[in-house]
Formats: C-alpha cells, structure tokens, sequence
C-alpha cells in the first residue's frame, strides 16, 4: 500500500505548495468591475443612442491605429444595429476611400465607398501596423468583445450560468480603457509601454487612447473617459455580435414552443393512455 500511496502523497504536497502562489498571483491582479448594459439578460437589447455614440468614439479615436474590417457599411442601417438611415449609412461610407480597381488602364485607384464596402483597415499590412507602432500591430476590433474576457472565478460563475451573464468581455473592454494610472513603487515599466492595472501583465504598448472632452456629443451625454468607454464598447459589441436581438428574440420564442409542446405531448399521452389499467 506504501509504495502505491507515495505519488498521490506527491502530487498532494506539490498542489498544497502551489496553492499560495496561485493565490497571491491572483491577488495581485485586479478584476474588471461588473457594469450595467442595456443588452444583458436574456431580453436585453441595444441602446441606439449609444451605439451611435461609440461609433462616433470609433471614428475619432479608434480607427486611426485599430481596423473594423468584418464591419460593412451597410450593416449600420440593418434591424438591430445602430439604427442609422439607409442615406445615413451611405454618407458614412462616402467619408472612406476605398482601394479599387483596376480600371480600364490596368491601375488601382480610390474611390468614395459605398453601403456594400467594409470599414477600411488603418495599414496596408501587418508590418505597416507594427512599424508605425512600436512593433506592436494594434488588433482588429471587429470580435474584440467576443475575444476578450476574464474569470470571475467560483462561486461567481455559478450565479452567471443562472443569469445568464455574458457580459465579461464588454466588462473588461471598459476597464482597460479607464484603468491607466501612474506605475506603483518598484514597478518597472519597459521602454514604451503604460501601466495599466487590469492588462495581463499591466504593461501595455497602446497610449492611454481617452481623455474628458476629446469627442463633442451633441445629446447631452457626459464627456467623460468612463462614458466614452462604455460607448464605444457597446458598439464593438454591436459589431461582434449584431443579430444578439434577433437570436434573443428567436430563442424566446423556441423556449415558448418547446415549452407548450412538452404541455401538448404530456396531455396527448395521458388520453392515449387512459384506458390502460396501470398493473395491466
């Protein structure tokens, strides 16, 4: 029995040594406070105020380093998006120039775009990007919402599974945005990086992007970093996911059916077998 006990033994004493680095490292790095949304829940939908409020964040700020390229112009005027006009949209596009061509002359050329083009990438390539930044290429934003989030750890993701909180990548896409701050003591930054306490590592290449004032809102909404933040995530998650309405909507609507037919079978079976003594 000794010889067989002596790995679980092992690998207990290695697991108990273990646990109090995992705890401090996890101390150590601050959770993303949970915000409130307008499209959380199962019956959640957009703000259409704020989506156009973030693409405007978008288009000032954003996409001088960061592409939206999955993005169509002429997804901004489609049921369940940021409810612009189908002309609206199409003034969007025209402010672009659209790489094109050839043309009967064999040479590329730029033209204005139109509803059916993509939001245009910032850079030519992936190098261009890194060159221009520090050797760090900026990511797309089209799924950042969806490729970002964190572990709210146990017992937390319990109670999400019953609320159905998905909302952990919009939450940490708020918090990076406003979570610059001075290093603390002993902390050394390398060369061309910002702190940030709520980035892995807390050492970031992008420059705090956000500053109180930097885009005018006519609506009356604050200009601050912490509304311009949540703004512009609301639409990125608009961007990743822009049927989230239709599919809640649908789903709802399936559960209802499901839930009725179960009613329907149930009833069904009972006549069925009704005239069948149970000990038969």
């Amino acid at each position: 029995m000794k010889p067989k006990s002596r790995p679980l033994a092992l690998t207990l004493l290695a697991f108990s040594l273990l646990l109090p680095a995992a705890h401090a490292g996890a101390a150590e790095a601050e959770q993303p406070p949970r915000q409130k949304w307008s499209f959380s829940g199962p019956f959640g939908l957009f703000d259409r105020a704020q989506l156009q409020r973030g693409l405007k964040v978008y288009r000032e700020v954003c996409q001088t380093c960061h592409g939206l390229t999955r993005v169509a112009f002429r997804n901004l005027a489609e049921p369940g998006g940021p409810g612009f006009t189908t002309a609206q949209a199409a003034a969007i596009a025209a402010e672009y120039r659209i790489k094109d061509g050839p043309n009967d002359q064999g040479e590329m050329f730029e033209r204005p775009g139109r509803l059916a083009d993509y939001f245009p990438a910032p850079f030519p390539n992936a190098q261009a990007a890194r060159v221009a930044n520090n050797g760090v290429a900026p990511p797309d934003l089209s799924v950042i919402a969806k490729a970002r989030t964190y572990e709210r750890g146990f017992p937390w993701f319990l109670f999400d599974i019953v609320t159905q909180y998905q909302e952990q990548g919009p939450d940490y896409i708020v918090a990076l945005l406003t979570g610059y701050e001075e290093p603390p003591a002993g902390f050394q930054l390398p060369p061309g990086t910002q702190y940030n306490k709520y980035f892995p590592g807390h050492a970031i290449a992008m420059p705090p992007p956000l500053s109180d004032g930097r885009v005018e809102y006519t609506d009356g909404t604050p200009q601050t970093v912490e509304q311009y933040a949540k703004d512009v995530t609301a639409f990125l998650v608009w961007a990743a996911e822009p049927h989230m309405e239709a599919r809640k909507r649908i789903g709802f609507q399936v559960m209802v059916f499901l839930i009725v037919f179960a009613g329907l079978l149930y009833f069904v079976k009972k006549k069925v077998w009704s005239g069948v003594p149970e000990h038969a």
